[in-house]
């Protein structure tokens, strides 16, 4: 595989420097693949000495053999610095922009984003600020991505969940469900499937309402915009199935009925899949110019700066990018 890895540390009072460092540790004898590094030097050496894992890190442009480069954009943080802090907010995404950037310029495989703290973010003087998905599509100039979710539990069952609608309040969900956007989950997933090299990509479709809808008894969505949007895919060609009520189409993708299932709203979809593999699961931006994955889990404050995070998830979104920038070479 040609090329780097990037992986921007994220907010620098959570948990991510120390993951990503920890996934490092437990990926670098696997392959052959390189990374940089996109963070505050001083606090991930500190880490690194932390914890024992002697990375050989290697600051950008000292080294072009290096496995581990590292990248210090300029920024006002410095360590130690208190959860939630304006400054840690403003380096996190000046981080991750520097990744995205490297990436669309074609200097990094790969982007892997450890978490930030949306909160923060906005708190720091970014009131638009909706998440790192949004942020990203914005950077590549593209409004049609869809966040997937992946996840499997120790029998490696897996549940891949593409969402219609991310982070919108629940109250607002039905207004904002329309039928292009079920139609481009739809065809992300399956998408997604042939990257994955499944050899199928059949598609379950939830409905928005209990029963999806009952036939137009408790609510008319499933009629008016998700069954148009299905029938739309498999017009295309899409092998697209729904709507169907969420707590039965569930388990029948888990036990293996469908390859992808595309949930309604955020939680639909995020609460099976954490139910699975929390430790596990993976988030990937289907539909940027370049490829993007994170851990399915926040920047963990609370337990920041002990060494007990647990980097499962980290090293489940740096595999899921090896493969996937393999896949495109």
């Amino acid at each position: 595989m040609t090329g780097r890895i990037a992986i921007a540390l994220g907010d620098p009072t959570g948990i991510g420097p120390e993951v990503a460092l920890k996934a490092l540790a437990a990926e670098l004898p696997a392959d052959d693949a390189r990374y940089l590094l996109i963070g505050d030097e001083p606090l991930a050496r500190q880490w690194n000495e932390k914890l024992g894992l002697r990375l050989d890190l290697q600051k950008l442009g000292t080294s072009s053999s290096a496995r581990i480069l590292f990248h210090q954009p300029a920024t006002e943080f410095t360590a130690p610095s208190s959860p939630g802090s304006a400054s840690a907010a403003r380096a996190a995404l000046a981080w991750l922009q520097d990744g995205a950037e490297r990436c669309l310029r074609g200097e990094a495989r790969a982007l892997v984003t450890a978490p930030v703290s949306k909160e923060a973010i906005i708190r720091a003087g970014h009131p638009h600020f909706v998440g790192q998905t949004e942020f990203l599509s914005g950077l590549a100039g593209t409004n049609r991505t869809v966040m997937m979710l992946l996840g499997c539990d120790d029998r490696q069952r897996w549940l891949r969940v593409a969402l219609a609608t991310i982070h919108v309040p629940l109250k607002e969900v039905a207004a904002r469900l329309q039928r292009g956007n079920i139609e481009l989950a739809i065809e992300r997933a399956a998408g997604a499937c042939r990257d994955l090299g499944l050899p199928r990509a059949k598609i379950g479709v939830c409905g928005l309402n209990p029963h999806a809808g009952e036939g137009g008894k408790i609510g008319d969505e499933e009629i008016t915009t998700i069954a148009p949007a299905v029938a739309a895919a498999r017009a295309r060609g899409l092998d697209a199935h729904g709507p169907f009520a969420a707590d039965t189409l569930f388990h029948q993708v888990f036990r293996g009925d469908y390859d992808a299932v595309v949930a309604m709203y955020h939680d639909q979809g995020l609460v099976p899949l954490k139910m699975i593999g929390f430790d596990s699961g993976v988030n990937w931006t289907l539909g940027l110019p370049f490829i993007r994955t994170s851990p399915d889990h926040g920047t963990a404050c609370d337990i920041a700066g002990q060494g007990v995070a647990n980097p499962s998830s980290m090293i489940a979104a740096l595999r899921l990018a090896k493969q996937l920038a393999r896949s495109r070479t």
